[in-house]
């Protein structure tokens, strides 16, 4: 994203709309997109309306306005001037908007959003089964965000101990090699708004892999969050419960999904040949 220094007025109402704080007023009491720290994601873009007042009258107006000690301040979700220009984003900076911006799809998944199609309704895909453990790990949040070189360093530590990486994941797309999880080199400095790890595992590698991320967590320049989802046992339980407790994790049913799914296009596919 960019500023029109031309139109911008300065009156900083994008500055709190930035989901990075990456817009602040510079010395020129204009305002500024730090391109290091903005991850594309076009919420100011998105979220604010514009009046398209002219801007240099604009600019006047609450100079002479200042100078006695008063101020035109726009309604705070309007940019007055339309001073914000979305950029045509190139390799690899482009990849900061596909994860960040929830209305822009993957070209590698066709997919919205940052993880996986169906991944949470089991019952649909049969993704997890018997015996086995899926588990996602998100990198980042609003105002944090997260820089694939540390998802690289965390993929490749994962898939040393048997993480089987979901294969139709954006993520996953990105590697040069699932089963090492190396992440190819020309987007490991790109930053987005956050991003999911998703894999497999043996039900009884799963204590392992916790050990794992929390040996590696320290050293993420963001935050992670984690999930695991197994099949119920007959009783309706799941059968880790006693694991993870005995791990010090506080488990509970954090979400079913059951009844909620719709099959894939490549489901709907193979039933037509069968």
């Amino acid at each position: 994203m960019q500023i029109d220094k031309a139109r911008c007025t300065g009156c900083g109402n994008c500055v709190p709309v930035c989901t990075m704080g990456a817009i602040y007023i510079g010395p020129d009491k204009r305002a500024e997109v730090e391109q290091e720290a903005c991850v594309e994601c076009h919420a100011c873009y998105r979220g604010m309306s514009v009046e398209n007042l002219p801007a240099g009258i604009t600019r006047f107006l609450r100079q002479c306005l200042a100078a006695v000690k008063l101020r035109f301040q726009p309604e705070p979700d309007i940019c007055p001037t339309g001073a914000l220009v979305p950029d045509d984003l190139a390799w690899p900076r482009s990849i900061r908007r596909t994860f960040s911006d929830p209305q822009v799809p993957h070209e590698s998944t066709g997919g919205h959003g940052r993880g996986t199609k169906e991944v949470k309704t089991n019952e649909i895909t049969g993704r997890v089964k018997e015996g086995e453990a899926g588990v996602m790990v998100e990198f980042g949040r609003p105002g944090v965000g997260a820089y694939f070189r540390d998802v690289d360093m965390a993929a490749q530590k994962l898939a040393a101990i048997g993480a089987t990486f979901e294969r139709d994941n954006p993520v996953t797309y990105l590697m040069t090699d699932p089963q090492t999880g190396r992440i190819r080199e020309d987007v490991l400095n790109e930053k987005v708004l956050s991003c999911i790890l998703e894999f497999k595992t043996a039900l009884d590698n799963l204590p392992r892999v916790l050990n794992t991320i929390e040996a590696f967590a320290p050293a993420l320049d963001t935050v992670i969050s984690v999930g695991a989802a197994v099949r119920c046992n007959a009783d309706g339980d799941h059968p880790v419960r006693k694991q993870l407790t005995d791990m010090g994790y506080n488990t509970y049913r954090a979400k079913v999904n059951l009844g909620m799914g719709r099959r894939t296009v490549r489901q709907q596919a193979q039933e037509v040949k069968a």
